[in-house]
């Protein structure tokens, strides 16, 4: 039986408090996500996430953080695709601490997402993190935008962002300043160049 990875034996304890909770709860995706059913041969012979922040302990702080979040978004993307998201009671977002999973709609097929739920903080800002890969580029001047949908409907605006390639992969920190009711949702649109409103919706929450 292989041993789950202890987080502070991967990066140690000379962290700062953000990069140390940011780095942990993607660690703890890995773990909840377990290793994937079969692991395709190109990537066989590649890093591991121990060779990648492996080194002498005096290495620079900097780059040993750079290294470890780049090949924990790497892991990530490859486990995305058989990760399901354990939301628990939270139908709809309400509670802090919770990962949420998105799929595609026709109008992305393709497209999947994990977007996480921080606790409100004493202000009532909801800070999430969204991470998502599938997504094709859009025209110039053409973005994504994150929606929080309330009764089946778009509510209000999360925040955006772009995509270089529906190969690639995103992760994206958003924040929803307002007050979430339970049955509160999320969605992702594609806003074109000279459109003000939602667009087409191509990401839609998955609820258990």
């Amino acid at each position: 039986m292989t041993r789950t990875p202890d987080f502070d034996e991967l990066v140690g304890s000379d962290l700062g408090r953000e990069e140390r909770e940011r780095l942990e709860h993607v660690h703890d995706l890995l773990v909840i996500a377990g290793p994937p059913a079969e692991l395709a041969p190109e990537l066989e012979g590649g890093p591991t996430l121990a060779m990648t922040i492996g080194g002498p302990k005096r290495r620079h702080v900097g780059r040993r953080v750079a290294l470890l979040a780049a090949a924990v978004m790497v892991l990530l993307l490859v486990f995305l695709g058989g990760y399901v998201t354990g939301n628990g009671s939270n139908g709809g977002g309400l509670s802090g601490g919770h990962t949420l999973k998105l799929v595609g709609t026709p109008q992305a097929p393709a497209a999947f997402a994990l977007l996480h739920v921080e606790s409100a903080d004493p202000a009532g800002n909801w800070p999430m993190t969204l991470s998502v890969t599938g997504l094709p580029k859009l025209p110039e001047h053409g973005y994504y935008e994150v929606y929080l949908t309330r009764n089946g409907k778009v509510f209000a605006p999360c925040g955006s962002f772009r995509v270089k390639s529906a190969s690639g992969a995103v992760s994206v920190e958003l924040n929803a300043p307002y007050d979430l009711r339970t049955g509160d949702g999320w969605v992702v649109t594609k806003q074109l160049p000279g459109r003000h409103e939602a667009g087409p919706v191509v990401l839609t929450q998955q609820n258990a």
